[in-house]
């Protein structure tokens, strides 16, 4: 019995979670403009959303959540991959404090980040706008790429790094061509990461967009809402991220299986 209610409460957990998506994935499919009315099967909402036939708002609000995705990505990577190096090789106290400081902004409410970084911009007197969200994308998602990286040095065998250095690399290149290799498969998961959780993110957005007109795709979604009802197309592209999202974990999983079977191998 408690295996079957372990079992009945996971499927009643995963339905609630899924159930919102498939309908949106299902009505997708048609031209009504409010969710739950069928007319029809088409594709006409998908012709129109990569034809160009929506608003030019929601065209920008997608064109700004990926530039702004794709951009605090390679940024939060870069800084997070060094940052990592750098908490692995300390010791005692201060790795630990830095580690502790490094799981604040993750466990931090995204409301209280962004009116944190609503505040520091204004003290610093910073016009709101791309820049400022930009900058607090990458803010919150660095820390990430920490986590998902500081395993992977974890794993790997210092005596690598120290016997390149006596074979006559330099340090830059020993990180580079020994390193890097090592901890590739954190740093890939920790840049996709990052990318989620910046198309995801809404609180800190909100915050940090100011009121020049910047609209990513959640704060579009937002205002839209509060107008009476969401833009047909928006169906369509929710399927379509979800899609990608989901492929994109696949993909993850699968090579996380290969690199576990390789190493297995060679040990």
């Amino acid at each position: 019995m408690k295996k079957f209610f372990a079992k009945a409460y996971i499927w009643l957990l995963l339905t609630l979670l899924y159930a919102p998506i498939l309908i949106i994935l299902i009505f997708s499919f048609t031209e009504a403009k409010v969710l739950g009315n069928w007319t029809g099967f088409t594709f006409n909402l998908y012709t129109s959303l990569f034809s160009g036939g929506v608003s030019n708002s929601l065209i920008k609000a997608i064109e700004n959540t990926l530039t702004i995705g794709i951009i605090a990505s390679i940024f939060s990577t870069i800084l997070g991959t060094v940052a990592a190096v750098g908490i692995y090789n300390m010791r005692g106290f201060r790795k630990k404090t830095i580690l502790l400081l490094n799981d604040i902004p993750m466990l931090n409410p995204d409301i209280i980040t962004g009116i944190s970084l609503f505040i520091l911009f204004i003290a610093v007197g910073i016009t709101q706008g791309y820049v400022t969200v930009l900058l607090a994308h990458i803010s919150f998602c660095t820390p990430y790429v920490v986590l998902s990286i500081m395993p992977k040095l974890k794993q790997m065998n210092p005596n690598t790094y120290e016997a390149a250095l006596d074979l006559g690399a330099t340090p830059f290149q020993a990180f580079r061509k020994v390193i890097v290799p090592q901890i590739r498969p954190g740093i890939v998961l920790g840049f996709i990461l990052s990318f989620t959780l910046s198309i995801d993110d809404f609180a800190v957005t909100l915050f940090t967009k100011g009121n020049q007109g910047l609209d990513t795709l959640s704060t579009f979604i937002y205002a839209d809402a509060r107008k009476g009802g969401l833009t047909p197309e928006l169906r369509p592209l929710m399927s379509v991220i979800f899609i990608v999202v989901l492929a994109l974990l696949v993909v993850i999983n699968l090579i996380s299986k290969r690199n576990e079977k390789t190493i297995g191998h060679n040990s």
